[in-house]
């Protein structure tokens, strides 16, 4: 008798344990994936036999702790589906409180505002805040072409448009940006010890490992932003979970003020945000 997707999926999860802690869902997301169904069409199917030509394939990935954003080449972030290509780092829950800190001050302004993108990876940010807030000059950077490209792909499917600039930082911008939103990295080399395969094996180490802290790139970024924004222009970046205290005497040390925290989900202060003085 032909195993039915009931008891693939119950022999996939099991064998995923051991690698994700959603194992369930995994094997419900890879196995829907692999016969061309929504998850919703796929467990209204328990009973039936299963086609798995597809679902070893899947599984053999996901069990080698690949992320399931390489895997279906796309992850949903602020409500848009965003292509994902190895090694850019996976769009994440914690990071649209960046976006929701940016169109918090856009929609308080009366004129069109230029918004930089930094360390786009994706462009996931750039690109949801352009959706959700039309009419502004948006520009994503990041030192890698893929990034770069991979950006550009995401505007184009949500059919916005970016200005493209492959550097460093915002070096490349003069003082005339009111806002900065960045994901740097901030991760430090103890903690990088500590983080998931999923993370080591795949995501690019360069947009995540910043020294022994975690802080090297944002100390490099705080002083550059102060230079580029306009007095009163927003600086917003998502840090690390122990990083608020001192990243708050950074950005008063250089002039910003009305800093604030904003808590993700889990209640980590996660993105801090600062105004131009």
């Amino acid at each position: 008798m032909a195993a039915t997707v009931a008891d693939i999926l119950s022999e996939g999860a099991g064998r995923l344990a051991a690698v994700t802690e959603t194992p369930r869902l995994d094997a419900e997301m890879l196995l829907a994936h692999a016969m061309g169904l929504s998850r919703a069409s796929l467990l209204a199917r328990l009973r039936e036999p299963a086609d798995t030509s597809g679902f070893e394939v899947l599984l053999a990935r996901r069990l080698n702790y690949e992320p399931l954003a390489y895997i279906f080449g796309e992850w949903e972030f602020f409500g848009l589906p965003m292509y994902v290509v190895p090694p850019l780092l996976t769009p994440r829950p914690e990071t649209e409180h960046l976006v929701e800190c940016a169109l918090d001050f856009l929609f308080g302004q009366s004129s069109p505002c230029v918004v930089v993108d930094v360390c786009c990876g994706t462009g996931c940010v750039g690109v949801a805040i352009a959706r959700n807030a039309p009419g502004h000059r948006l520009y994503a950077v990041d030192l890698r072409r893929d990034a770069v490209e991979t950006t550009r792909r995401n505007a184009a499917r949500h059919g916005v448009f970016l200005e493209m600039v492959q550097g460093d930082l915002v070096s490349a911008f003069s003082p005339q940006v009111d806002i900065i939103v960045a994901n740097p990295p901030y991760v430090s080399e103890d903690e990088w010890r500590e983080l998931s395969p999923v993370i080591t094996r795949h995501e690019d180490p360069g947009a995540l490992l910043a020294g022994k802290d975690g802080l090297d790139c944002i100390r490099r970024l705080v002083p550059d932003a102060a230079r580029c924004l306009r007095p009163g222009g927003l600086f917003a970046l998502e840090i690390g979970d122990t990083q608020s205290a001192v990243v708050a005497d950074l950005l008063a040390a250089h002039g910003f003020y009305a800093v604030e925290c904003r808590r993700d989900l889990a209640g980590i202060q996660r993105v801090i945000s600062g105004l131009r003085s």
